[in-house]
């Protein structure tokens, strides 16, 4: 479509009048894209007689133009146009974007100090939050090994509560039919403990985590520090289950990325190592966004998106997690929970961006 209209406004401007001015890289578009089109040669060539250059068309551009699929009638017309342009001067080179040039990794000692608030954060995370109530939106989806994306499976809304650093669900639709369900019931691949647990059993000093710098990143925004790290099954607490019986303990590894302004965790990642060859289960990841809230006036950094995918065969599974529709929880509110699920999250929210020599992080 953008090939397409942007040939028929370059064939509009060069037929508009007589001859009309274009440069040697505006020719080039329109010959390109007039062969995708698939445009007769004798068209192109006449709207080439119409056709004056500002710069020199020499005879390498031609045979290039002819080797990508330039008709004779047309290679003509392109001949006539670099005779004619042979006194004109050449074209100016493309000004080139210099590539972004990351800057050293932080040195050992800001490292170190960096993984000790990161690590103080997680274990006192779950201490900071306000009681609130939020909807958490799963959209599951399914897909197979070797076939391309995933198909939607099912949407399924909750409320949920969190009072007393403790999480509650209630699950309130599945398909847009309302319900009166326990979040075990839906079944499928199911994600709780999101708002700390999850956290703080990775960087709990129990866990004897490997942590290092990898890269610097940016998200949503916000310069990061991005460390790796990994977690032996034997000093795990993640658990992998298949079914509502099977379940095991596995290693993990994978990144945490630490907003560089205020040290505080943005993203977590864990991708499952270690997992028997035997067990149902042979990949599970899940990825965890936080972004802050307002809540009665206060900002407050609480989980914004999850993504779990697991592969059991051939059969791959994708939940998106969303927790939407924050709000401060009292003992004696009246609770009102939003029946229409909200769009999902603009992709743009959870993407990493490249990082900015300039960037002015907010976080």
């Amino acid at each position: 479509m953008q090939v397409r209209v942007a040939l028929a406004g370059l064939l509009v401007w060069v037929c508009a009048g007589a001859e009309q001015t274009i440069t040697v890289d505006q020719l080039r578009s329109f010959i390109r894209s007039s062969v995708k089109m698939k445009m007769p040669d004798k068209e192109i060539a006449a709207y080439l007689a119409k056709v004056k250059l500002s710069e020199h068309l020499d005879d390498r551009a031609v045979e290039e133009l002819q080797g990508e699929g330039a008709g004779p009638k047309t290679v003509a017309a392109l001949d006539s146009l670099a005779n004619a342009s042979a006194s004109l001067p050449k074209p100016q080179p493309k000004p080139v974007k210099p590539a972004y040039v990351p800057p050293p990794p932080p040195p050992p000692e800001e490292q170190a100090a960096i993984i000790s608030e990161m690590r103080d954060y997680a274990m006192n995370y779950s201490k900071s939050l306000p009681d609130f109530i939020c909807t958490q939106v799963t959209r599951k989806y399914i897909g197979q090994t070797g076939q391309d994306g995933f198909y939607p499976a099912a949407t399924v809304m909750e409320n949920l509560t969190y009072f007393d650093q403790q999480e509650h669900y209630k699950v309130t639709m599945v398909n847009d039919h309302s319900v009166d369900l326990s979040h075990e019931a839906v079944g499928g691949a199911t994600s709780t403990g999101d708002f700390g647990s999850l956290l703080k059993s990775t960087l709990w000093p129990k866990a004897n985590a490997l942590i290092e710098f990898d890269h610097w990143g940016r998200l949503r925004g916000n310069d990061c520090y991005v460390f790796s790290y990994r977690i032996s099954s034997g000093n795990s607490d993640w658990s992998v289950g298949f079914g509502r019986s099977e379940r095991i303990i596995v290693g993990y590894r994978g990144l945490i990325y630490v907003g560089k302004k205020a040290n505080k965790i943005l993203r977590i990642t864990l991708e499952a190592t270690d997992i028997p060859p035997s067990f149902p289960v042979q990949e599970a990841s899940d990825t965890l966004d936080y972004g802050y809230q307002n809540l009665s006036g206060n900002e407050f950094l609480l989980p914004l998106k999850a993504q779990v995918l697991m592969r059991h065969n051939r059969e791959r599974s994708r939940n998106d997690i969303e927790f939407r529709l924050y709000r401060k929880y009292s003992a004696d509110a009246k609770i009102e929970f939003n029946t229409d699920v909200p769009d999902p999250l603009p992709e743009d929210q959870t993407k990493e961006q490249a990082p900015q020599p300039q960037a002015q992080p907010h976080n």
